[in-house]
């Protein structure tokens, strides 16, 4: 692979100074929760290591994973395309098309076998031999197993790669299945959502540049770097579903003061995703701060969960001891009790002073 040059050969071609490089390594640290003593092996690693070559691919989707990457603010999503990796197939981004595209990807495969990542979005239909999704005139299916077979590790952009999303919801008549039910003989990566955020796709691929090695992976396969925690864990109206404070209706007056989504259907309680850190469009908003429940698109079977607008009335899970009814009901009990006790133990001093007094005259 030393045809390929370094990510730092390809920013001094384009005559980016030493000063803005070692920046750029401070924030992309930075941007994966790294402290500034990683900053140094990030720039080594840009220094020395060849661009990785990448192959994404395209099954049953509707491109939302792709329009998301490309909006990627940290680190911007030209510096990881023509920079840091060698993304030599894509059908949605390149310029080729037809059979000179199709050559491409290939040469690369011969090429670069063991090397290369390759980047799956969307999923594989198995119903009819696959029929239901054809690319470049062959089932995606035959294209997905064939890609697989020489990559060094396989990314699961969205939850339709990594769960199988709306296309296998019920009946599901094209069979449509998660690529890991496909591919069985690779480390697969999950980065569900619908679509996943842009910095963290972007992150996943520069951990991977900058250590040599897959990150962190919780017990189904998605990164604990970004989906670590639940969205209600961090959530800046967390402390309106502890108090109780929550909004009955669509524009009640709950709604307009900010409080909890919690009664009409946000699933941040149950949902693993940086939703409420790092947040969309550049860190600007995210689903919940404009006003609307998360309705949990990155976790497994969201689509065959009822209403997204249902209430989730009892969860049984670390760190919610309550369900809201109760929560609320337990608020108004305690602040009762403590009036109570209050009043109890103002009495019992008054009476006190009371036989004190007496005591002296």
């Amino acid at each position: 692979m030393s045809d390929i040059e370094t990510f730092y050969e390809v920013m001094r071609r384009q005559g980016i100074t030493r000063r803005s490089f070692l920046k750029f390594c401070s924030l992309t640290a930075a941007a994966l929760g790294l402290g500034p003593t990683f900053a140094p092996q990030i720039a080594n690693a840009m220094e020395t290591k060849p661009r990785t070559p990448v192959l994404w691919l395209h099954g049953l989707e509707c491109t939302c994973c792709s329009e998301s990457f490309i909006r990627s603010a940290h680190p911007l999503v030209k510096d990881v395309v023509l920079s840091m990796i060698s993304l030599d197939y894509d059908d949605t981004l390149m310029a080729s098309a037809g059979h000179h595209a199709e050559a491409i990807l290939e040469e690369t495969m011969e090429k670069y076998k063991g090397e290369y990542i390759l980047a799956v979005e969307g999923n594989p239909p198995l119903n009819e031999d696959g029929m239901f999704c054809i690319v470049g005139g062959k089932p995606f299916l035959d294209q997905l197993k064939r890609a697989s077979k020489n990559a060094k590790a396989v990314i699961a952009w969205g939850s339709c790669a990594s769960w199988g999303c709306v296309q296998a919801a019920r009946p599901n008549p094209t069979q449509a299945v998660p690529i890991h039910k496909v591919i069985t003989d690779k480390p697969i990566i999950k980065v569900p959502g619908c679509p996943p955020i842009a910095e963290v796709m972007t992150g996943v691929i520069t951990y991977m540049l900058t250590f040599g090695k897959l990150p962190e992976l919780d017990r189904q396969g998605r990164p604990k770097m970004f989906y670590g925690q639940r969205i209600h864990d961090k959530c800046y109206r967390r402390p309106h579903f502890d108090a109780g404070q929550f909004v009955e209706s669509w524009d009640d007056d709950a709604a307009r003061k900010g409080y909890c989504l919690y009664k009409v259907g946000c699933k941040g309680p149950t949902t693993y995703n940086a939703c409420s850190t790092v947040r969309w469009n550049e860190g600007t908003s995210f689903p919940i701060q404009a006003g609307h429940g998360c309705i949990g698109c990155s976790e497994d079977g969201f689509w065959d969960k009822g209403s997204f607008y249902n209430r989730l009335t009892d969860i049984h899970q670390f760190g919610i001891e309550q369900n809201a009814d109760e929560i609320g009901t337990a608020v108004a009990g305690g602040v009762g009790a403590a009036i109570a006790a209050h009043a109890a133990v103002s009495a019992i001093r008054q009476a006190t002073r009371k036989d004190e007094k007496e005591e002296q005259a």
